[in-house]
C-alpha cells in the first residue's frame, strides 16, 4: 500500500536515507559524505508537514521504499510558460526489496497523484554512474529534459 508518510515513518524513512546516501557516496565520493543522511528527525517532522513537499512510502507492513516530492509552479513568467511540475526529490526502495516492483507502484503512484493535482510534467536528477536508476526512469517514460555539466579543477576537499 502506498500512503503519505507520517510521523511514525520518521525512523524507517532515515534507514532508507542512509541507503540512497551510501549509493551516491560509492559513486561520488568527492560530494557525498558517507553514513549519513539529508534530513535529521526534526527536519522530517517538518517536511512531512508541508503539502507542497508530499513524502510518500510503499508500506508492506514495513516501509520499503519512499518518494520525496516537490510541487512547483510557474506562471506569469517573463520567459517561460506557465507549468505545474512535480519534482522527485529522492526515491527510494529498501535494497532487500529492489526486483519486486515497488519503485515500480511508487513511481506510478506519485505520477498519478502528479496527474490528480494539474501538474504537466514529473521531474528529477539522476547522478551519472547511476545505472540502475538511469535505467528505471527510462522504463517509466521519463527522457532526458537537460544535462548539467561539470569539469574537476584537480582541488582535493
Amino acid at each position: 500500500m502506498i500512503r503519505k508518510a507520517t510521523i511514525n515513518d520518521i525512523e524507517r524513512i532515515i534507514d532508507l536515507l542512509h541507503q540512497v546516501d551510501m549509493v551516491h557516496h560509492h559513486i561520488r565520493p568527492d560530494l557525498f559524505k558517507p553514513y549519513t543522511t539529508k534530513y535529521n528527525e526534526q527536519e522530517l517532522e517538518a517536511l512531512l508537514g508541508d503539502d507542497s513537499k508530499p513524502v510518500f512510502v510503499y508500506d508492506d507492513g514495513q516501509v520499503l521504499g519512499h518518494a520525496f516530492c516537490l510541487i512547483t509552479e510557474v506562471k506569469d513568467d517573463k520567459l517561460l510558460q506557465d507549468i505545474k511540475t512535480l519534482y522527485i526529490d529522492d526515491i527510494c526502495v529498501d535494497e532487500k526489496a529492489r526486483g519486486k516492483h515497488v519503485g515500480r507502484a511508487l513511481y506510478e503512484y506519485v505520477r498519478d497523484y502528479a496527474m490528480s493535482i494539474g501538474c504537466n510534467n514529473i521531474t528529477l536528477n539522476v547522478w551519472e554512474g547511476n545505472d540502475p536508476a538511469l535505467s528505471f526512469y527510462r522504463n517509466m517514460g521519463m527522457k532526458v529534459q537537460k544535462t548539467t555539466m561539470e569539469v574537476s579543477l584537480g582541488l582535493s576537499l
